[in-house]
């Protein structure tokens, strides 16, 4: 009965956890790294072939994106999520193998012009994603479930996305009985479309994500209509286009509940019939998913539309482009419009050759509305970088760069704090993961210190004995090793922050000149101070 710590551990990306218990190897979650990654993670302690079962909490490709590679190296168990997981799955993990199979094609026909560089395969392949789709066993929410002799499981809504759960697991072994609750992502409250996350009552141990483990998205909630109703008309108005990165599964249908009271109510003014493009063929099949799934996941406010025969996410004017030559014209076409595609953190897909053709333009504005790691390219826009290479070619950042501040399917630190909180005795021990390195230990101690529970940050390769409370193997950080060359960490960062204050200084044009002389002047002090 024991539980080893692999992926997404002072981390936020590549979550896994491995539960060996009643002679079953159990993972929970198997997901892809992305963006910058600072530590290693160990190997799963067991051949892949040899993995029994799997549990998803949820689809995202952080938590589910590497299950094409569990298949291609032997896995031939079952892989248990709720129904609306298993159906958004049967989508993302192909197309995380079209886009594997893509980039290595893309790389080798880079490679040919180089001698002496061999071909890159890519991770896995399309087979192996209906290979191990072929796997997976959906579930109804609130149902107990027998894996097999000794383990029982149950899946109850987290709210984070369509189908998202956190996941109960009773072990009973040698006369042994402990209850483990893996949290998934805790979903943020009062998000639309889909239910707050629910709460669960009893555990002996707790492993928890930790991602806004150290911020509030604020006291007041935004107004993501009026915002967003402010910035569709402010940039129509100078007669350019929006364009949202935006997730495929979740915020994008997120996005067009907003646009369609936006439109039904004429909110844009001088602009009643401005057309939205969803440019995904990924986020357009997952939007059919969400239709099929509305009476098990919407919350109530949207099915009170439900109800009035409202299909609470479409709208004259929005327009569902599939093939290549359709997407590509969205960027001949001069009418201001909406332009939402992904990926939403801007590292691949069409959305890269919306910035290649909006960026520039300083009527545009790119709208970011969710979460970006570190390294993506979402970031570094967010960071206010002042060009980018997109295609081998370098664009200047013209366009304006806003956000919608609080949209997250995440909860912040006291959304996390309310779900802990919904235990009716403490557990015996608190594991905080999906975090960076910082957030995790900062939320550990303040679950600690501030809250009085019993709780601990472990890295990738920590080993816990679940039948009494033991750490077997406390693993240390083993940080990835940066190739000779590479700019610093550091040094990166102090680039980025510089990068950023000229972004400040160009958001500040227009301000009073008072204002703008004393700005003017700390920065010369600043620099006054570091000039070597």
């Amino acid at each position: 009965m024991k539980l080893t710590f692999i992926g997404a551990d002072h981390e936020v990306t590549g979550s896994c956890h491995y539960l060996n218990a009643c002679g079953k190897h159990i993972l929970v979650d198997f997901g892809m790294e992305q963006g910058i990654n600072v530590f290693e993670n160990v190997p799963l302690p067991v051949d892949e072939a040899q993995i029994d079962y799997v549990l998803l909490t949820h689809a995202h490709v952080d938590h589910s994106g590497m299950l094409p590679l569990l298949y291609a190296r032997g896995f031939r168990g079952q892989i248990f999520m709720t129904d609306a997981t298993a159906d958004l799955c049967s989508i993302m993990l192909r197309d995380c193998a079209h886009i594997q199979m893509q980039e290595a094609e893309w790389k080798n026909r880079k490679a040919k012009r180089h001698a002496g560089i061999s071909e890159i395969e890519p991770i896995y392949t399309m087979e192996d994603a209906d290979g191990v789709i072929k796997r997976i066993v959906p579930c109804h929410y609130d149902s107990l479930i027998e894996l097999c002799p000794g383990i029982k499981i149950r899946f109850t809504d987290i709210g984070h996305l369509l189908g998202s759960s956190s996941i109960e697991v009773w072990l009973s072994e040698n006369g042994i009985e402990k209850k483990l609750v893996f949290s998934g992502d805790i979903g943020n409250y009062d998000q639309p479309l889909i239910k707050d996350p629910k709460k669960t009552e009893e555990a002996d141990y707790v492993i928890m994500e930790s991602t806004y483990g150290d911020r509030l998205h604020g006291e007041r909630r935004l107004d993501y209509v009026a915002e967003l109703t402010r910035i569709l008309k402010d940039t129509f108005d100078r007669g350019g286009n929006v364009v949202i990165p935006s997730f495929a599964v979740g915020r994008t249908q997120e996005m067009l509940y907003f646009l369609r009271k936006i439109k039904t109510e004429g909110m844009v003014e001088g602009h009643p019939d401005f057309p939205v493009y969803v440019d995904s063929p990924l986020a357009v099949e997952a939007t059919g998913i969400f239709h099929k799934n509305i009476y098990n996941c919407f919350d109530e406010e949207a099915m009170e539309l439900v109800k009035q025969g409202i299909n609470p996410i479409s709208f004259p004017g929005l327009r569902l482009t599939i093939t290549s030559d359709e997407s590509k014209a969205i960027n001949f076409d001069d009418t201001p419009k909406v332009i939402i595609s992904a990926s939403g953190m801007c590292e691949a897909g069409r959305i890269r050759h919306h910035l290649k053709h909006n960026l520039w333009r300083p009527e545009c504005t790119i709208l970011f509305v969710g979460y970006q790691a570190v390294g993506t390219l979402g970031r570094m826009l967010n960071d206010g970088v002042d060009q980018v290479k997109l295609f081998g070619e370098t664009i200047g950042v013209k366009a304006h760069i806003e956000r919608l501040a609080g949209m997250s399917g995440h909860a912040d630190k006291n959304g996390l704090l309310d779900w802990i909180k919904g235990f009716q005795e403490k557990p015996e021990r608190v594991f905080v993961v999906h975090g960076e390195d910082s957030v995790c230990t900062a939320f550990t101690e303040c679950l600690e210190k501030e809250h009085g529970f019993s709780a601990y940050a472990p890295y990738s390769g920590t080993r816990v004995n679940l039948a009494d409370n033991t750490i077997e193997y406390a693993a240390s950080p083993v940080r990835i090793k940066k190739k000779a060359g590479h700019i610093s960490d550091v040094f990166a960062r102090l680039v980025a922050a510089g990068q950023r204050l000229i972004a400040v200084i160009q958001r500040n044009e227009g301000s009073t000149n008072k204002d703008m002389a004393k700005f003017a002047d700390q920065i010369n002090s600043l620099c006054d101070k570091w000039d070597k």
